[in-house]
């Protein structure tokens, strides 16, 4: 079984990525994945970081809006760029030449007064840090007192006008917030005679007994992709001890 298991990890490795790092997600999904992450492991209702994350970076995409982790807030104006890499050069270049006053990310962290909670702009840049350092801020804000409405209203300014009416914007985005894609029902398999497949990044591999093996407990390996059948092995399930 180990040397299947390690055949069927050099033939995966072997596969080239798809997307960036092998990143298939739209880019904005990834602040909704992060805000998952983060409710996940702090306790903050995902629907909150969900339209938090809109009502900071929101724009529309296909005719929805959407957040976009490659926002910047540079000192009262708004950028949204394409990568990342677009998104950290104008916040360092910018920084080189004396800006502090600026809003990072999927939740606009903003540098000046939460920037010493990140190892670096870049960081801060990190969709899974950005989210976690939300999160906890939210959930403190949502000690002081209050529902979580009034968090998000300290969680944009102490200042009640100011909370007051970014809680209005807050509170429209979520009444219509759509359902995250991992909540919508996912078509189920249909029942199939052939034995349970392992998928992997595209790849199958599937363990079963050989039809005409001429070792006991054997079994045949077979890896296939786009349909194809790529390779079928047939080894000993078990090496058997030698006998003395």
């Amino acid at each position: 079984m180990h040397r299947l298991l390690v055949l069927a990890t050099a033939l995966l490795i072997a596969l080239p990525a798809t997307g960036s790092q092998g990143d298939r997600r739209p880019t904005a999904a990834i602040c909704d994945a992060a805000a998952r992450a983060a409710s996940a492991r702090h306790g903050v209702p995902l629907e909150v970081l969900r339209a938090l994350t809109r009502t900071e970076t929101g724009r529309p995409v296909n005719g929805t809006l959407q957040p976009w982790p490659w926002t910047l807030n540079m000192e009262g104006a708004g950028h949204w760029f394409k990568t990342r890499g677009e998104a950290l050069k104008f916040a360092l270049t910018r920084h080189a030449k004396g800006a502090r006053s600026f809003d990072v990310g999927c939740f606009q962290i903003n540098f000046r007064w939460h920037g010493q909670a990140f190892d670096s702009i870049e960081t801060m840049f990190d969709q899974t840090l950005n989210a976690d350092y939300a999160a906890r801020f939210l959930k403190a804000l949502k000690a002081e007192g209050g529902d979580w409405t009034t968090a998000v209203g300290k969680y944009h300014s102490r200042t009640p006008e100011l909370a007051l009416k970014y809680t209005a914007r807050f509170e429209r985005i979520f009444a219509n917030l759509a359902p995250a894609a991992s909540d919508l029902p996912q078509p189920q398999p249909k029942p199939s005679d052939t034995p349970p497949e392992m998928l992997i990044a595209g790849l199958g591999v599937r363990l079963s007994a050989p039809r005409h093996a001429r070792t006991p407990g054997a079994v045949a390996l077979t890896v296939f992709t786009g349909g194809k059948n790529l390779l079928t092995r047939a080894k000993p399930l078990f090496e058997q001890a030698p006998t003395r």
